[in-house]
């Protein structure tokens, strides 16, 4: 693939990283990406607190990570940068925390910079590169970070756009099985557990797009961390997860929030 393909920003279908900016209230998005999300708000108008709910999530946990001694982050499904972004909150308890982003939209790394705004201390970098692309993602996050110390890798609000076709519980393992004992994984996912009649129409429509939704229950979500130790509480609904470690999200408690998050050690 050469670099002008790679950086060609493909405007004729919504993109998850654009429309979960257009959640966010941001401003790199498109008109197909804002004509889904409104379309998604319609079937449940708590899709933006959803967005925000995951984004909160993201930040207690590498909080908790930073706080128990990680400091390592390999970031996948980045998205447009939104502050604080990950490895702010890591440098903020520790500075010389080294962080690997990556996402394979190029509108991402056209706001790249926003991500290498690291502490003198330690390092940012940036990945063009996808999920379904392991091999490509593990040499890039080599070249900064240690992969004989650990790492905890971040999968927030991604893998429900892989399919079980493409192997999401075999790509999970798959980066897993490539960093040391003591590492971490931090997920989570959308699940239609408790909105089954939205998350149906929801599916319908994102396919009709041409974007792929894997809604997975709570058993299949828990399957990601076959083998990992799971930090108390273990898996939880997103906003339940050590949420002393942050500030609510407004609306988070007006009715169910339809995900699962979760922290677990390799051991």
């Amino acid at each position: 693939m050469t670099g002008q393909d790679r950086t060609a920003i493909d405007t004729g279908k919504p993109h998850p990283a654009r429309m979960y900016d257009w959640y966010l209230g941001g401003k790199d998005n498109y008109p197909v990406d804002e004509e889904m999300g409104r379309q998604m708000l319609a079937l449940d108008p708590r899709v933006p607190v959803m967005a925000r709910v995951n984004r909160a999530f993201m930040h207690r946990a590498v909080r908790w990570l930073a706080e128990h001694g990680v400091r390592q982050f390999l970031d996948i499904g980045t998205g447009i940068p939104t502050e604080p972004n990950l490895h702010q909150i890591a440098q903020a308890t520790a500075p010389d925390a080294r962080v690997v982003y990556c996402d394979n939209d190029p509108i991402v790394l056209a706001h790249a910079a926003a991500l290498l705004r690291s502490t003198p201390e330690g390092a940012t970098e940036y990945l063009q590169a996808d999920v379904r692309d392991p091999a490509a993602i593990v040499a890039g996050a080599r070249e900064i970070l240690d992969l004989d110390r650990p790492v905890a890798l971040s999968l927030v609000a991604l893998l429900h756009f892989v399919s079980d076709e493409d192997g999401a519980h075999e790509l999970v393992g798959r980066l897993l099985s490539e960093l040391p004992s003591g590492s971490y994984l931090m997920m989570t996912h959308a699940t239609a557990d408790f909105t089954p009649d939205e998350s149906a129409a929801a599916v319908a429509k994102l396919k009709a797009a041409g974007v792929t939704l894997a809604l997975r229950s709570r058993e299949e979500f828990g399957r990601f961390f076959d083998g990992l130790q799971l930090v108390d509480p273990g898996v939880s609904v997103v906003h339940h997860w050590h949420p002393e470690l942050g500030e609510p999200v407004p609306g988070q408690d007006d009715g169910v929030i339809p995900g699962y998050g979760a922290v677990g050690r390799k051991p």
